[in-house]
């Protein structure tokens, strides 16, 4: 199945709001409905999104609107994933050189799948061994164009033979890991076992776990990296109980303009996300925090796999080298 694709008249997506309970594609025929379908999280993952915000500004531009205004509509559908941002730069730039933006949204789809598939097997050299692989949030086939970013190292094990199976967070509130991974997963045929965000610590400390590994949103010029709010507490428990962490990102997530992870934007999103309704909701009027993403210090990374390399420590050199 494909996340997104192009039909040649409107970007078509799979709504994964509407996942695991049954598959609904929507056609997105303007930027309209481009950044309605980023914004609600119909369309998610920062791959997906940085492909999609591509053909939102090309469809923007292609209907004669402003295409300053196109781009800053899109970029700020979701700010933290630099993905986003780096996809309507590119199809931007394009436009200014007289090019299709057009051209460069089918292009990124292609790059993205491949950038995917070299993840995959760098990871599964670097992870050479571990067979129990804890991940947070969704890092496949729906987050990406291709086979995925931290999944995708799942998968590349799985095809080589290699014993492999999954424990996959939850992913509160709006439950990504529940919902996504674990329907990815099935599919697939690759075993997988739910557990409750809150139930990741224990699993790290009492040897259930041979490594961690996460996606990212944006990385940071020193390794710090974003991504799905409570992955820093993973970082953290796996520090503790002495398990590899690592970070699986294509190299559009690492952002050499963002000097430390203080400087990354971090999402805020509703209180009903949280507070819900019916039997079991909170009090009415309970305030509510509800970062969609955390911060995860370099210094709790043990490497961060993209298509250009596995980076190690320290990541700032190691960023700047590959980023020339």
């Amino acid at each position: 199945m494909e996340s997104i694709a192009w039909t040649g008249a409107a970007l078509r997506v799979v709504d994964q709001r509407r996942v695991p309970d049954e598959t609904v594609l929507l056609d997105l025929a303007d930027v309209d409905a481009v950044v309605e379908a980023i914004a609600t999280l119909a369309v998610r993952g920062a791959n997906v999104i940085g492909t999609a915000g591509a053909f939102g500004y090309a469809l923007g531009v292609r209907a004669g609107l402003d295409p300053v205004d196109v781009a800053a509509r899109v970029v700020a559908a979701r700010p933290t994933a630099v993905n986003l941002r780096v996809g309507v730069d590119l199809a931007h730039a394009a436009r200014l050189a007289g090019d299709d933006p057009l051209d460069v949204a089918v292009r990124l789809l292609e790059e993205d799948r491949a950038a995917c598939a070299a993840i995959g097997e760098l990871g599964r050299a670097a992870l050479a061994g571990a067979s129990r692989i804890l991940t947070h949030c969704n890092t496949g086939v729906l987050a990406t164009t291709g086979r995925g970013t931290a999944l995708g190292i799942v998968y590349a094990k799985a095809a080589a033979g290699e014993p492999v199976e999954v424990l996959a967070t939850e992913t509160r509130p709006l439950r990504q890991g529940a919902r996504l991974t674990v329907w990815e997963l099935q599919q697939a045929g690759i075993p997988v076992t739910l557990l409750v965000d809150s139930a990741a610590a224990a699993a790290l400390a009492t040897g259930r776990v041979d490594a961690v590994v996460v996606g990212a949103d944006r990385i940071a010029a020193n390794g710090d990296t974003a991504n799905k709010i409570g992955t820093l507490a993973l970082a953290i428990a796996a520090r503790h109980a002495g398990v590899p962490f690592y970070v699986a990102a294509t190299w559009n997530a690492v952002d050499p303009g963002t000097p430390t992870g203080a400087a990354i934007p971090i999402e805020e999103r509703d209180a009903s996300e949280v507070l819900g309704t019916g039997p079991g909701a909170p009090a009415a009027g309970t305030a509510v925090w509800n970062p969609a993403f955390d911060v995860t210090p370099a210094d709790l990374v043990t490497g961060i796999v993209t298509e250009r390399g596995v980076l190690r420590a320290p990541f700032g050199p190691a960023i700047a080298e590959l980023a020339r």
